[in-house]
């Protein structure tokens, strides 16, 4: 099997510090360790910080092009120049779009994208208007120009072929992998300092994202309200995540409520304070709308933490039977299953065994080989 030259768009994994750029980082830290004879270049239009630099290995560079992530957005994909992304790239077989997008134009490189999701069409009313009219565009743009797709889930490759009749031998669905920080191993000096930095008290139910409607905390807040009139119900509601868009009615809530000291707002934590987070929880609650995987479920779970999530998009598919289940827009099952993960500790076990069973199927190694796998079959035409 010849070597192959693969540039993969890096940008995302500079300019999101959470969500696609988490998962940015995560693959090319696989795709580095796994691979010694493929040549990989990391193309971004940021310089990334010096804090978190790209991964290092023999067979890896960065090429760096300061003209800015907006520069490059608009000129590939607004105004649709045509410059092949080889003159920015240097010379490749092939091109990965881990995030959404692809480069309009190739001299001779084949083209792979990986698509999240497809909220914005699903949930526009939850999605900011310009990122819903940019996907929108840019998406069947992507779809038609790949060589190959890569989706994350089982539902999303499911929602390529019913909105834009994608054939399914056109898509390989590779799961995302868990970082190896989130293990069940716990540090308790860890986990009193960042109780003590956030001011936390247990019991607590945790949620880990971007506050934006998709995410459904609205909904959550109002059961956690109802679950702490329950006598052994949750203390504390702690919300991990920035402020994304429309979220107004989600502080709102706290104040209709009257919970402001019972629910905790802690902003972007950064990645290393994480898996104390998760292991201080009493358990994690993620009621999204919808989601094309839901990694802070596997998160947790791969941490011993139970979880909650509804039936959104691809979470059931994701959390198999190692979670609690409830549907999205059903307060009352919410309330009371965060009042019974609180009570119930031998429930807690359970949930914390299957989880912990069902962590080990989202491995970064096995999703590394299997897009190596993906790349050198789409590169010989097969």
């Amino acid at each position: 099997m010849a070597a192959l030259r693969i540039a993969i768009d890096y940008t995302s994994a500079i300019t999101e510090r959470a969500g696609i750029g988490r998962y940015t980082r995560g693959l090319v830290a696989a795709l580095a360790q796994v691979n010694t004879e493929d040549h990989l270049t990391l193309f971004s239009s940021e310089q990334p910080p010096a804090a978190h630099p790209p991964p290092k290995a023999p067979q890896l560079q960065s090429r760096i092009v300061p003209i800015g992530h907006r520069n490059l957005t608009r000129l590939w994909q607004t105004l649709r120049i045509p410059l092949p992304a080889e003159f920015l790239m240097g010379r490749a077989d092939l091109i990965h779009g881990p995030d959404f997008v692809l480069p309009p134009a190739a001299l001779r490189a084949k083209r792979i994208v990986t698509i999240h999701d497809l909220a914005y069409l699903t949930h526009p009313d939850c999605a900011q208007p310009g990122i819903v009219a940019f996907l929108s565009a840019a998406v069947p743009r992507a779809l038609r120009a790949a060589d190959h797709i890569i989706a994350i889930s089982e539902y999303t490759a499911s929602g390529l072929m019913d909105r834009y009749d994608v054939p399914r031998e056109r898509i390989n669905v590779i799961y995302p992998g868990v970082d190896a920080t989130f293990t069940p191993q716990r540090d308790k000096q860890a986990i009193q300092q960042v109780m003590r930095a956030y001011e936390l008290e247990q019991p607590f139910i945790l949620a880990v994202s971007t506050i934006e409607p998709r995410k459904n905390y609205t909904r959550l807040i109002e059961a956690f309200a109802a679950a702490t009139r329950q006598s052994e119900g949750p203390r504390m509601l702690i919300i991990a995540g920035r402020k994304g868009w429309l979220y107004e009615d989600v502080f709102a809530t706290v104040e209709r409520y009257q919970l402001a000291s019972r629910v905790r707002f802690l902003d972007y934590v950064p990645e290393e304070q994480l898996p104390a987070l998760y292991h201080a929880a009493t358990a994690l609650a993620m009621p999204s709308l919808t989601e094309g995987f839901g990694m802070p479920v596997v998160e947790a779970m791969a941490s011993g933490t139970p979880v909650i999530c509804s039936t959104g998009g691809a979470l059931p598919e994701v959390a198999g039977d190692a979670a609690m289940l409830v549907a999205p827009d059903d307060v009352a099952a919410l309330a009371d299953e965060l009042a019974r993960v609180t009570a119930d500790v031998a429930l807690r076990e359970q949930l914390i065994a299957r989880g912990l069973a069902r962590a080990q199927r989202f491995q970064w190694e096995a999703a590394a080989r299997a897009h190596f796998a993906v790349y050198h079959q789409t590169a010989s035409g097969r």
